[in-house]
């Protein structure tokens, strides 16, 4: 029985995770940097632990110390939310050795699915290795993580090595991993939509399809 859960993450969805707990009786700690000391994620918790620091490579991208926070604050579980090392399975495994229920997919899933290139090898889906003017519009897009970081539409080939090293250096700073690949990017202008199937597993091998969702209007690459 979980009493406590450490969420791993900061502002919208570390309030969403918050709140779900305290509907069902589960009392949540957060996480915060100097720089979200007064962020509502940090007030509207049961409790907050500070992560000294500002960038999030010293702060919300440490799992050590976010495995610290939790069995100092007395945690039985850690729910990661998404971004940050929520597809990480070195962070998975360390929350799970340290005696704690991580709240996510098993470790050998992440590691199979977290990284978009490992993820497409097993698919048997290549990304470009080469882009030529025929390829364009390309999207580059980050290995590791989501929600909208380190992607950048190309549609001029000399600009390409610019937009791969900004894409690397913000999915570097976001993931704490800065590896890009570059795949077609189907825009609305080709007619193509975005459309994903989630899925939800439990412990005990049940699964459920939950239907699809059409994600094509987005915001900075964010449904």
């Amino acid at each position: 029985m979980i009493s406590t859960v450490l969420v791993a993450n900061r502002g919208e969805i570390a309030c969403r995770i918050a709140r779900t707990c305290g509907e069902l009786g589960i009392r949540t700690v957060t996480v915060h940097s100097d720089a979200d000391a007064n962020a509502l994620h940090a007030r509207g918790a049961d409790e907050s632990v500070r992560l000294p620091g500002a960038a999030p490579a010293d702060t919300y991208l440490r799992g050590d110390l976010l495995v610290k926070a939790a069995l100092a604050a007395g945690a039985d579980a850690v729910h990661p939310g998404y971004g940050f090392l929520s597809e990480n399975a070195g962070f998975a495994r360390a929350v799970q050795d340290a005696g704690l229920v991580w709240i996510g997919p098993p470790p050998e899933a992440i590691e199979a699915m977290a990284s978009k290139t490992r993820a497409k090898e097993l698919m048997g889906i290549a990304p470009l290795r080469e882009v030529t003017e025929a390829d364009l519009p390309v999207l580059v897009k980050a290995a590791a993580g989501g929600g909208g970081r380190g992607m950048r539409v190309v549609r001029e080939l000399a600009d390409l090595d610019a937009e791969l090293a900004s894409a690397r250096a913000e999915a570097a700073s976001a993931f704490g991993d800065g590896e890009v690949f570059v795949e077609p990017y189907l825009g609305g202008d080709a007619g193509g939509r975005h459309v994903e199937v989630q899925v939800l597993a439990d412990t005990h091998g049940t699964v459920w399809a939950l239907g699809t969702r059409d994600c094509s209007l987005q915001r900075r690459h964010q449904k």
